[in-house]
């Protein structure tokens, strides 16, 4: 059992306070308590979702985002008598309190019942060049570059494979034959593993044209050079609730000017904010699919992801976004590299997915 103390904080902390708590750990919950553990309230990482995209503040206390009347269990409790009320309410965690409503642990739904299997396809690309790597990349494709104790696309692939997913293709093109000598058939890890072996670079899209058969259901494509623990089986329920035929996951990132900035009419100044900062959702390299997409995809060019999602806005189809809050860096420059060595035990060793 995962140490839920490291979830416990306070109904005046921020709310980005409990959103590092949520993103650091495999519990994917902060626990409000008062100062005697008494249960307040939880957060999920839905409940910070929904507040961004309402376009919230982050600094404001997780008191006002808390859900002040979780469900919960009784010490007392059987793990049978636990287990029906998380599958009767659909919730994945559940805190565990005394008679006194205070904190004594908390349950986690996946370590009560075995992961079902998904057939959903997952497709990762990997078939970069890596080059601003420099020389590191040489010798070594980046996704096999190792971070922690594994190469990058293993430590992906084991992600998706402890979530249920057991059906993979690896888009591979520099240095196929290394990807293909490290996963060879997917048995090692319970899974099967096919290859999309690009004779030229088709870009993040294009590979897809590569594909033997429509998957039968929404796939996952996600880039092979991005750590991350986000909970593959949310985004998958999310993209099926809203109806879309895409879904682009997309990262908050903030850019500040390092000026004031001036506000004007007509030549009259009408007030100056000093170095303000301005709130983007860029991509995140991870996308769900249904196989209707493919018909977007032109055979043998090269064509981007953002191609894809371009055209098909175009075409009035519909395209949603899925706020990731989890851990997540995109290894794209030396410095990623170095960052994600020193990250990396704490959100994929102890704790991590």
């Amino acid at each position: 059992m995962k140490d839920w103390s490291k979830t416990l904080i306070g109904p005046e902390a921020p709310i980005i306070e409990a959103l590092r708590i949520i993103s650091k750990g495999a519990l994917q919950i902060a626990l409000v308590v008062d100062e005697d553990k008494r249960l307040l309230g939880t957060v999920t990482d839905g409940d910070v979702r929904a507040w961004l995209l309402e376009g919230k503040s982050l600094q404001e206390p997780a008191s006002a985002i808390m859900a002040a009347s979780p469900i919960v269990a009784r010490v007392e409790d059987s793990e049978a008598e636990m287990l029906r009320l998380m599958r009767a309410k659909d919730i994945l965690q559940i805190p565990v309190v005394d008679a006194q409503g205070r904190l004594a642990g908390l349950r986690l739904l996946k370590e009560m019942v075995r992961v079902p299997e998904r057939e959903n396809l997952v497709v990762l690309m990997a078939g970069g060049l890596g080059s601003r790597l420099g020389p590191l990349t040489e010798k070594c494709p980046k996704p096999l570059l190792k971070v922690g104790s594994k190469p990058i696309l293993e430590t992906i692939l084991t992600n998706f494979v402890n979530q249920g997913f057991k059906k993979f293709y690896i888009s591979v093109n520099y240095m196929a034959e290394a990807f293909e000598n490290h996963f060879r058939d997917g048995s090692r890890w319970g899974v099967k593993v096919d290859y999309l072996r690009e004779d030229k670079r088709l870009g993040t899209a294009g590979a897809l044209s590569l594909l033997p058969a429509p998957p039968d259901s929404p796939f996952f494509v996600m880039n092979g050079d991005i750590l991350t623990n986000i909970d593959f089986r949310r985004l998958l329920e999310f993209h099926e609730a809203s109806g879309a035929e895409a879904t682009m996951c997309v990262r908050e990132y903030e850019q500040q000017i390092p000026y004031g900035v001036i506000r004007s009419l007509d030549g009259r100044l009408l007030g100056i904010e000093e170095k303000p900062t301005t709130t983007y959702h860029v991509n995140a390299g991870i996308y769900m699919l249904n196989a209707s997409c493919l018909d977007c995809i032109p055979e043998g060019e090269f064509f981007d992801m953002t191609d894809l999602f371009s055209k098909l806005i175009a075409l009035g189809r519909k395209a949603m976004i899925f706020p990731v809050t989890d851990y997540w860096i995109d290894i794209g420059r030396m410095e990623d590299l170095k960052r994600a060595h020193g990250e990396y035990c704490d959100n994929f060793m102890n704790g991590g997915v």
